[in-house]
């Protein structure tokens, strides 16, 4: 568990000014953040950051490159302090950093040299939602997000497997490199081992000679048959086979070619390298295509979290690589109706404190899920029906739903199994006995 600790007087001021939550008089670090974002769950690491971090904000120069630097570098890969999840830490940062930040100059802030991440991070926490901090305008740190002096260089896929290809190879060199000296030092050098390799010829040599002379008249075996590789075993049908994660949207907009279509930057919990992903402030990420232009309002897709299914194949639409499908509920037709896409859509929302990347699953069909989805053998389009949500207003998975599932018998499994996070289960909105796809 982390060590006490208390917030400076200028961050209880500004959270008691705008904080849209009554502040407690309690002023330790992780009891705060609790307060403060009820519906965030903080792990021990997570606390022992939250105090680790409103610590050195109390510190923090902000007159040094190197703290600077290490600010900058910690946030190229989170949205806030702890990742995603809003706390203290971010507020205490904020309230060190806004007024130096203030009088940048547009290079410090995103020039060559600049501090793109910190930049970034700030406005998030002046105006983001996820903060919800009430500020006037005379009180934010004026910042453009359309000026930005030079970008920062996306990773390049297949550069980065390249480089770790070489990397592998030459600990590997450098490995027998170090083998052979070893060698040298304890049986004498090059000579001794050269001496050794040409007794140990005429020895094998010897030996052949009399295994021939021996095996002279005998009939000659047929060669063997090489053995085949066994065949890849199948995995059997589940909604396990999709992967399901918790997607963090950091940025969504209109496709430019298609009326009905919004381009989202998605951060899935992917490593740098991995195919069809690129890097966005820092972070790396899948462009998604999906047809909820004028379903859900734009605004709504900022900054929010999402489940997205993460192992179909890519799909090109109107010249833009879409690489995984973000899930949304909508009514379900009647027999014979024909979806006429005009909603209502609500997206699946995760629980609260699911991180991005964080594996999603159905209650009682854990497993191992697929690379990537053959679309030859249509898993995603026989196990989708079953997806669904209840009364409740819960998504789950209704086995009753797939045939090829459904049934009595030995390893046939019935009802509906809850689609869930470890932090808790995922939920829509209003709509009831809806389609989740």
């Amino acid at each position: 568990m982390a060590s006490t600790s208390s917030i400076d007087g200028k961050t209880l001021s500004l959270l008691q000014k705008s904080s849209p939550s009554s502040i407690p008089t309690e002023s330790e670090p992780t009891k705060l953040s609790a307060s403060l974002y009820p519906s965030t769950s903080y792990s021990d690491a997570d606390q022992s950051a939250i105090v680790e971090w409103t610590q050195a904000a109390s510190n923090f120069d902000t007159s040094s490159p190197e703290r600077l630097s290490y600010l900058n570098s910690h946030l190229s890969s989170r949205t806030t302090i702890l990742g995603s999840k809003p706390s203290v830490a971010d507020i205490a940062l904020y309230t060190r950093l806004a007024p130096t930040v203030s009088q940048w100059s547009p290079d410090q802030r995103t020039g060559e040299q600049g501090y793109h991440h910190i930049v970034r991070w700030l406005d998030l926490v002046q105006n983001g939602p996820l903060f919800g901090l009430k500020l006037g305008d005379s009180e934010k740190v004026a910042i453009d997000p359309d000026d930005v002096r030079v970008k920062i260089k996306p990773i390049d896929a297949k550069a980065e497997k390249e480089k770790r290809r070489k990397q592998k190879e030459a600990a590997g060199e450098a490995g027998t490199v170090d083998g052979e000296a070893g060698e040298g030092k304890q049986g004498g050098g090059r000579k001794a081992k050269k001496a050794a390799k040409e007794v140990k010829e005429k020895v094998e040599g010897a030996a052949a000679g009399a295994a021939a002379a021996v095996g002279a008249g005998k009939k000659d075996k047929a060669p063997k048959q090489k053995q085949q590789p066994a065949a890849k075993e199948e995995k059997p049908l589940s909604p396990a086979l999709i992967d399901l994660r918790v997607g963090h949207i950091l940025k969504a907009e209109r496709h430019p070619n298609a009326d009905s279509l919004y381009v989202s930057t998605i951060a899935m919990g992917d490593s740098a390298g991995t195919d069809n992903t690129s890097e966005y402030e820092g972070q790396v990420v899948r462009t998604v295509c999906s047809g909820l232009n004028g379903l859900v309002p734009l605004e709504e897709m900022q900054g929010r979290k999402i489940v997205a299914v993460c192992n179909l194949k890519p799909v090109t639409m109107r010249g833009i690589k879409s690489c995984a499908m973000v899930l949304a509920a909508s009514p379900k037709e009647a027999p014979g109706e024909q979806d006429n896409h005009k909603g209502p859509v609500e997206l699946v929302d995760p629980p609260a404190g699911a991180s991005a990347g964080e594996r999603v699953y159905f209650e009682g069909w854990q497993g191992e899920p697929e690379g990537q989805l053959n679309p030859k053998k249509k898993v995603w389009e026989m196990i989708q029906p079953g997806f669904t949500t209840t009364e409740a207003l819960e998504v789950g998975f209704e086995v009753g739903e797939v045939p090829q599932l459904a049934g009595e018998g030995e390893g046939r499994k019935t009802g509906l199994g809850k689609l869930k996070t470890k932090e808790g289960v995922c939920t829509v909105k209003t709509l009831k006995g809806a389609t989740v796809r």
